[in-house]
């Protein structure tokens, strides 16, 4: 079988990018002036720039569906399960019980600091597609109560969700990038902290208020959709308790912080990661497993425990999948896409160029990771790529105190979030469940998560020049 370091190299730096380049303008060209589906347009992008890429015949199925499926494996169950989880807050009015709660306790005028508040929360140990569909229903409700442009309430919580992500562990890129460094992972976590939150203030918060003016996004009723089979989805309204709301929103995140928790916990040796006890632990916090034990926790009190009839929990439920298959399918293509561009070597390449321009080692990572994101879309194969590569350097100079090398990966983490566009599956993500066009999702969410990379830097920079002092 023909290997992806073998596929890597069939042509050069120059004609790999030109590959690129092409192959973006061609998906946005069919996309926005032909009118062509997104699902459609991005695999048709794929096998074409598979080909043109020169990746062997034999391997370019192989290598779009690769990608496809890499991609539907991780987000497919958890929209799927986020959707059946929202769909019935939604309709029990539980959204619209937190909504009231909200604004209750913060008044209208904070009820987007309020999501946020929840999301910085909520996103420390759950993914940021996880935690965004999970969080959906109550943005949605509180849009819809309180009026005004989604993107007043929805930016400033994605982007929140987003900064805890990329830069806080126990999640994945921060800790690989730790590892790889031999960084200390607890002062990551800290000096991750000082980075995430001040990012969100001006690339969320604030950023949120100027797009939410620009661009007037109505909410979208991807989550209010009729049951179509002639029953009232107002029969399964029952108002439940803040407590009963506040649980099931909570339940995943205490399951997932115990799955994040005892890895970072088995990292720094302080329990055995091959203990029986840890493993099956663990399990119970993986993502997915969470989700359907919430699922199943708020059939139970939402629906059995209202005395609903099983007929009605069933079809509220299944209402739930319709209105996001569309949203799973052009996120899976999203990932086939970014997959061939991975595959095709193109940012190995750039990456190797970039590496040898003699920047400062925390700038050169910086900007690598960069080039890695915009170039093939994934922030966690930029953020390991860049790590594997400025680590000969790193662990050489001895030079570097503990606090620098934190910095370091925090630099790394920075540039990995870098403009988010069409060859990212979370693009695909945001716009659909925000019902934005692409180049409204272009103006709005890649500016955005530029704008994430670029104050989260600056942050970085200053931690590192106080790291310099104090070393």
């Amino acid at each position: 079988m023909t290997t992806e370091l073998e596929m890597n190299w069939t042509l050069g730096t120059p004609a790999l990018l030109g590959v690129a380049v092409a192959a973006i303008a061609l998906l946005l060209l069919l996309i926005i002036r032909f009118r062509v589906h997104a699902f459609v347009a991005l695999v048709l992008t794929s096998l074409l720039t598979a080909i043109a890429a020169g990746i062997p015949a034999g391997s370019i199925i192989t290598t779009m569906t690769s990608g496809f499926g890499s991609t539907l494996a991780s987000v497919a169950l958890l929209v799927g399960l986020g959707a059946m989880l929202g769909r019935m807050l939604e309709t029990s009015g539980g959204a619209e019980v937190l909504t009231n709660w909200l604004i209750e306790k913060f008044g209208e005028d904070r009820a987007p600091l309020a999501l946020s508040v929840a999301s910085l929360l909520f996103g420390f140990p759950i993914f940021f597609d996880a935690g965004l569909v999970v969080m959906m229903p109550i943005i949605f409700t509180v849009a819809r109560r309180l009026g005004g442009s989604l993107l007043f309430y929805g930016i400033p919580a994605a982007t929140a969700f987003s900064a805890m992500h990329i830069f806080v562990p126990p999640h994945p890129g921060p800790v690989a990038a730790a590892g790889l460094l031999n960084a200390n992972v607890g002062l990551v976590l800290v000096f991750g902290l000082l980075v995430a939150i001040p990012t969100w203030y001006f690339a969320g918060h604030l950023f949120g208020k100027f797009v939410g003016k620009k661009f007037d996004i109505p909410v979208p009723d991807i989550l209010n959709a009729t049951l179509g089979n002639g029953q009232d989805k107002n029969h399964f309204k029952s108002s439940p308790s803040v407590r009963t709301v506040f649980s099931l929103l909570l339940l995943p995140l205490v399951l997932i912080f115990l799955n994040t928790g005892l890895n970072m916990l088995g990292s720094a040796g302080v329990v055995d990661p091959k203990a029986p006890w840890v493993q099956w632990l663990r399990l119970i916090g993986e993502t997915p497993v969470a989700l359907i034990i919430t699922v199943l926790l708020g059939m139970y009190l939402l629906g059995f425990r209202q005395g609903k009839e099983k007929t009605l929990i069933e079809t509220i439920v299944d209402s739930a999948l319709g209105p996001v298959c569309s949203i799973i399918l052009i996120t899976g293509a999203g990932g086939m896409f970014g997959g061939v561009l991975r595959a095709s070597g193109i940012g190995d390449a750039i990456a190797s160029s970039l590496e040898s321009v003699g920047l400062p080692l925390i700038v050169a990572g910086f900007l690598i990771a960069a080039v890695v994101r915009v170039a093939q879309g994934s922030a966690t194969v930029a953020l390991t790529t860049a790590a594997a590569i400025i680590q000969p350097a790193v662990l050489a100079d001895t030079s570097l105190s503990s606090f620098e090398v934190v910095t370091m990966v925090l630099a790394l983490a920075a540039g990995s979030v870098f403009a988010s566009h069409v060859n990212d599956s979370g693009f695909w993500l945001i716009s659909r469940f925000f019902q934005m066009d692409v180049p409204t999702t272009l103006r709005v969410w890649t500016v955005g998560q530029a704008l994430v990379s670029v104050v989260g830097f600056a942050c970085v920079m200053v931690l590192y020049a106080i790291a310099k002092l104090v070393s």
